[in-house]
């Protein structure tokens, strides 16, 4: 579960609304959060795996948006490992992590081991929000034709700088002057939550509004291939829009536990004595959301990769050929030697009439695939109606 009460629990000096959460029930929290981010980690680990019965199609070799997809599913399962490895510990080693609260020691290896488990949670989780935003952006950068091979390298620099920078920044104002003796307060703490929830905020209100930015771009890409919007258009529309809810639909049901969980653990710290009777209820739903969000934050990997690709099967194919993985169906905004044209080169490719319509057609097949559902049923029946799929 990534929270940043994981870091503020290193503290000896922690707050009492940290303390109310880390000590309640620790045993059967890390069995939650252990149960739930190994069977999360399985069916990620399948999902992506080849089947039997898939049939290769023929799609770009190399594209940003099927990197992306993969790379945040490599961060979901890394973090997930992460929770698994932290919580074993929890559990099968309660003297060493009690020495986590002893203030003047000479052990370090506690401690160490507490912020170590919890930054690589969170710089993993944050790293995938970071991926998750350059996934909107690209999307709607392949329609307006505006993506490249280098955008991938952009998308590096941005995702793992800022990552790791906000992860760094907070830690270090975090534990200011030293671990074993960090600063009182809820102002000392407040930057450190500040950099874990922006890269978290920031898809909850950026990514809807570049996916509907990007449906209407397709629709109008649809329209000005054959001056009409047919059913068929209209249909693949409603699949690509259909895609993107899914999506921001399992990230919100993944995460706003954490959003209502901080934000009731800020009002308690608030409080002269959380203690309070008039509290028990505040006190309640912190604790239920805190055992909720050891639940979900660990399956996002494997729902969201329901959300890209649907749901792969149980056949494996574990041999050995030239075959399509499931991340290389959502091919967007670059493609490989023998590929479809590139969209930024598209006005060089004009030369008559026949190229014209030819090099539209192929550019808009290119920009709308990787946009559509990944499943296979979707794409048969896509491909059989919509003219948007005749070229492959």
């Amino acid at each position: 579960m990534a929270s940043p009460r994981l870091e503020t629990y290193c503290c000896p000096n922690r707050d009492a609304a940290t303390q109310l959460v880390m000590n309640f029930q620790p045993e059967v929290f890390c069995g939650v959060c252990i149960g739930s981010a190994s069977i999360s980690l399985l069916l990620t680990i399948l999902q992506l795996l080849p089947k039997k019965g898939q049939s290769p199609r023929k799609m770009p070799k190399a594209s940003s948006s099927s990197t992306i997809l993969l790379l945040i599913s490599i961060c979901d399962i890394l973090g997930g490992l992460g929770m698994i490895f932290r919580s074993s510990v929890w559990l099968g080693f309660p003297g060493f992590i009690a020495d986590i609260s002893v203030s003047n020691r000479t052990d370090v290896w506690p401690s160490t081991f507490c912020v170590g488990s919890a930054m690589w949670i969170q710089l993993l989780y944050s790293a995938g929000f970071w991926w998750l935003f350059c996934y909107a952006v690209d999307s709607y950068l392949v329609v307006r034709r505006s993506a490249g091979l280098s955008t991938i390298v952009l998308y590096h620099m941005m995702t793992w700088g800022l990552a790791v920078m906000l992860c760094v920044e907070g830690i270090a104002l975090l534990y200011y002057p030293s671990l074993s003796s960090c600063e009182n307060g809820l102002e000392h703490a407040i930057p450190h939550y500040i950099t874990t929830y922006v890269p978290l905020l920031l898809v909850l209100v950026a990514n809807p509004i570049l996916f509907r930015r990007t449906v209407s771009a397709v629709a109008s890409l649809l329209k000005g291939r054959q001056g009409i919007y047919t059913e068929n258009e209209r249909r693949l529309g409603t699949e690509i829009q259909m895609r993107f809810f899914k999506i921001m639909l399992v990230f919100v049901i993944c995460w706003s536990s954490n959003i209502i969980n901080e934000t009731l653990l800020f009002y308690l710290e608030m409080q002269p004595d959380i203690n309070e009777m008039p509290l028990k209820n505040l006190r309640s739903a912190a604790l239920i959301t805190w055992i909720i969000m050891g639940v979900l934050n660990p399956m996002q990997g494997f729902l969201f990769t329901l959300a890209f690709y649907g749901w792969t099967g149980w056949r494996v194919d574990l041999k050995w050929r030239k075959r399509e993985i499931p991340w290389e169906s959502m091919s967007s905004s670059t493609v490989g030697e023998n590929a479809y044209p590139s969209p930024v080169n598209y006005q060089s490719n004009i030369h008559d009439s026949k190229k014209i319509l030819t090099t539209d057609s192929q550019q808009t097949d290119e920009a709308i695939t990787m946009l559509s559902e990944a499943n296979t049923s979707s794409d048969e029946r896509l491909t059989r109606s919509s003219p948007i799929y005749q070229g492959w």
